[in-house]
């Protein structure tokens, strides 16, 4: 009988099913503003009055927070793979955190006009 010993993170199956799940969502925006270009005029007025709903920016909103979530599992397999160094990888992580919240952040200010 083999006794198997498992080791490591386990967060492959975790990550497999996020970057789907963000996938499905960027491509229901993607189709939702696709949608909005064929049938709204293109003016100034038809996009304040299409993204002043509050419902386009929870959904743009929640894109973005999609797209970012789907960067850092991206990125973070990049740095575990590639960069050996573990100094340098966490610097990297870190660096990398600290950008994607700052990129939420700012997104927040656009999105809501705050």
């Amino acid at each position: 009988m083999v006794n198997r010993i498992v080791v490591g993170a386990h967060y492959g199956l975790r990550d497999w099913i996020l970057q789907r799940a963000t996938a499905v969502i960027m491509m229901i925006y993607t189709v939702a503003l696709a949608v909005f270009l064929l049938t709204v005029p293109s003016s100034y007025d038809g996009w304040k009055a299409f993204f002043g709903h509050v419902w386009v920016q929870v959904l743009t909103q929640t894109t973005i927070l999609a797209v970012l979530m789907h960067v850092w599992v991206g990125i973070r397999d990049v740095w575990m793979d590639y960069i050996k160094p573990v100094g340098l990888r966490l610097g990297l992580h870190v660096f990398t955190l600290v950008w994607l919240v700052s990129c939420f952040i700012y997104s927040v200010k656009v999105v809501w006009g705050l």
